[in-house]
């Protein structure tokens, strides 16, 4: 028996005072931090956040990436993306093309558009959040949610171990 099978047939674990608060701080604030990541994007760049992720994803992959292997690291639906990707090749920022590897899969390809839409927004990006996190705690806090999140990474990310892009 699984362990969480074990554990369904126990009373729950639920959380104390201090872990319930953690727990709706964290989720309060990756919602906002993301909500300011979006919104700053589309406000100085004309992006949403997963656009901008997109295009990382691409630029970090040499440029090309096949459509189910976006999908898979955006962890977002096959049509999520592919609905996203039209979008941003009606922009200019990427093109798709049939795969040339067995020419059944289609490749999207960062565009030089995309590149330079890459350039200037990054800086901006960056400086969001900084603003938004990194500048807001001392560096210990900083180093501990690292570890935090690095924990819940190991543990969540074996998984779907084409969304990792720790380094």
């Amino acid at each position: 028996m699984t362990e969480a099978k074990a554990a369904s047939n126990q009373e729950p674990r639920w959380l104390d005072q201090d872990q319930q608060r953690t727990w709706r701080s964290f989720l309060l604030g990756t919602t906002l931090l993301l909500d300011r990541l979006d919104e700053d994007l589309r406000r100085e760049h004309g992006l949403s956040a997963v656009e901008y992720e997109i295009l990382v994803r691409l630029s970090e992959a040499g440029g090309t990436l096949r459509m189910a292997q976006l999908a898979a690291a955006l962890a977002h639906s096959r049509s999520r993306v592919t609905h996203t990707v039209k979008r941003m090749e009606n922009a200019g920022l990427v093109a798709r093309e049939e795969s040339p590897d067995d020419g059944r899969g289609v490749d999207c390809r960062l565009t030089d558009a995309g590149l330079a839409t890459l350039r200037t927004a990054a800086p901006d990006h960056v400086e969001t959040v900084r603003r938004s996190l990194v500048d807001l705690v001392d560096a210990a806090d900083l180093e501990a949610l690292g570890r935090v999140m690095d924990a819940v990474c190991d543990q969540l990310i074996c998984a779907h171990p084409e969304r990792e892009i720790r380094s």
